[in-house]
């Protein structure tokens, strides 16, 4: 196999971005709801998203900075201390991507979009009706990464789950149907990946 060797300091940050996002496939995809504190409803899409622990359950979320300002997901959470995460699927990924649209923070990508808001059970930010998963979040860090001191380009959320809402006819004796669920993965570009083959490895004891 003869291999490309590449520094990222050799190169702009566009071209590694490009490495990563082609690289690292697929990626789940979060559908994050915030709330402003006037009380807008914010909702986008992220691919850097993933499990941090089960003990408490956490996950994390990577919300790039624009020209180092944070974007509405992470000041909503930050200042609310408080978001949503849904799982994508095929039944709304359409829907979906219209909220990548960029938007005044007092306008609402989930009105936009004609998604349904639905009350959550133990924070204040309302999810979505259409999700079949999703999980309701405390913040509980927000960490500046990447850029500079003054300037970072991103801030990772780590949200501790503190309720789950799932489809009934996905649960199954505390296991989710993932071929029920059907869902949704990031590649590079604007390409998405279903679910795909599933085949099964003995893990080695």
């Amino acid at each position: 196999m003869k291999l490309i060797t590449i520094d990222p300091l050799d190169q702009s940050e566009r071209d590694n971005y490009k490495l990563l996002i082609g690289s690292i496939i697929p990626r789940p995809v979060a559908f994050v709801t915030t709330q402003t504190c006037s009380g807008v409803l914010n909702g986008a899409p992220f691919s850097y998203f993933n499990i941090v622990t089960a003990d408490p359950p956490m996950v994390s979320i990577s919300v790039g900075r624009k020209k180092g300002q944070r974007k509405d997901t992470a000041r909503n959470a930050l200042e609310t201390g408080e978001f949503v995460v849904h799982i994508s699927d095929e039944s709304f990924i359409e829907q979906i991507n219209e909220t990548a649209a960029s938007l005044p923070s007092d306008e609402s990508e989930v009105l936009l979009a004609g998604l349904t808001p639905t009350p959550s059970t133990k924070i204040s930010v309302p999810g979505i009706a259409e999700a079949n998963i999703r999980m309701e979040c405390h913040l509980e860090h927000i960490i500046p990464l990447g850029g500079t001191t003054e300037s970072p380009a991103t801030d990772l959320l780590i949200g501790r789950v503190v309720c789950f809402h799932i489809a009934e006819s996905l649960y199954h004796n505390g296991y989710i149907d993932p071929e029920g669920l059907k869902p949704v993965s990031r590649l590079a570009g604007n390409s998405y990946a279903k679910l795909g083959e599933i085949f099964t490895i003995e893990r080695p004891e």
